[in-house]
């Protein structure tokens, strides 16, 4: 009894902790944006074009994409799961935007319905994974695929029609000088941020995925925070989808593809725990910014895609490695030393 007080005592207060905490993962979310910062200014010795405020702004549109989404694969994997079915349903969202607009003709009936529609298939990945035990890679990976047959089944193949012209303002428009989709990006990222960081909901989720089992003896009802991120990852990917067609004005089958990896890749790189209960989004927005960078800067050296996946799929293996715990208290302990 009297050799466990001392042991505890050692113990840092739990406000202390938490402090700490924010202080790591302020100090991840800066580094993250400065490196960005940084590759976006050696970029110009790649060319003479890239570095500049355009380039800037032409960054910020393509990585508006990857912010939506990356939002909720992050609150996904903040409980713990994973989320394969993103790629689908980022197509699922552009296509019914653009066919659906095209029969129904009003783009303000179209939107939320198509919204409703994929939080609809979001509830169905946590029913699969809450009350089924199928495993999240499983089952939304079965969600995806099913998804994507039946685009292809009720496009015949040709996605038709074109963007709803909110989506079309949204990424070709501007106010004054500064574009539509940068304003955008900044109130979804401070709207996005305070959900999960500022309030009640945001406290389950890190809950649950910190510790299920704790979470529901505290009288936590787990099956919702679960459910709702599933569901909110959906409507995520299928505004993006959305977005999509407004920026290409049309829709593709494949248009969701090159997503799945970067949304994972942004969200582990900004600093979130791939099993759940830490995470955040500050950091992930970065994380998205520097793939988006790394991207274009890849585009301009003429690269393959194929490489810019090798470097993504690179940079998640070297990201779990730094985040490893006992890698991070080793390095504590020898700075401390």
């Amino acid at each position: 009894m009297t050799s466990a007080r001392p042991s505890a005592a050692l113990q840092p207060p739990a406000d202390t902790r938490r402090i700490g905490r924010i202080r790591s993962e302020t100090i991840s979310t800066a580094a993250i944006f400065a490196l960005a910062i940084i590759l976006i200014l050696a970029s110009r010795f790649v060319s003479p074009a890239l570095g500049s405020w355009d380039q800037v702004d032409t960054i910020i549109t393509l990585a508006s994409f990857l912010i939506v989404v990356a939002f909720g694969q992050g609150l996904v994997i903040l409980v713990g799961g994973l989320d394969l079915s993103i790629a689908s349903m980022i197509t699922l969202g552009g296509v019914l935007a653009t066919t659906w607009n095209s029969s129904f003709g009003s783009e303000w009936v179209v939107i939320p319905a198509v919204l409703i529609l994929c939080a609809c298939i979001g509830a169905l990945n946590a029913v699969g994974v809450i009350w089924l035990s199928i495993p999240p890679f499983i089952m939304t990976m079965a969600m995806g695929i099913i998804v994507a047959s039946a685009a292809l089944g009720y496009t015949s193949g040709t996605p038709r029609g074109a963007s709803p012209e909110a989506f079309l303002a949204l990424m070709k428009g501007s106010v004054g000088p500064v574009s539509a989709v940068l304003i955008f990006v900044v109130i979804f990222a401070l709207l996005a941020r305070a959900l999960q960081s500022a309030t009640a909901f945001g406290r389950r989720l890190y809950a649950v995925g910190a510790n299920r089992e704790a979470a529901r003896i505290a009288g936590v009802a787990t099956w919702r925070p679960i459910m709702a991120a599933y569901a909110i990852s959906a409507v995520c990917a299928g505004f993006a989808g959305m977005m999509l067609v407004g920026y290409a004005n049309g829709a593709t089958l494949r248009m969701g593809d090159s997503y799945l990896l970067p949304s994972i890749a942004s969200v582990v790189i900004g600093g979130s725990s791939i099993l759940g209960g830490r995470g955040s989004f500050a950091a992930t927005v970065g994380g998205a910014i520097l793939l988006t960078t790394l991207g274009t800067v890849i585009s301009a050296l003429g690269m393959d895609q194929g490489w810019r996946t090798v470097i993504e799929g690179a940079i998640i293996v070297g990201a779990l490695l730094l985040l490893r715990e006992d890698l991070i208290a080793r390095l504590r302990n020898r700075s401390a030393g």
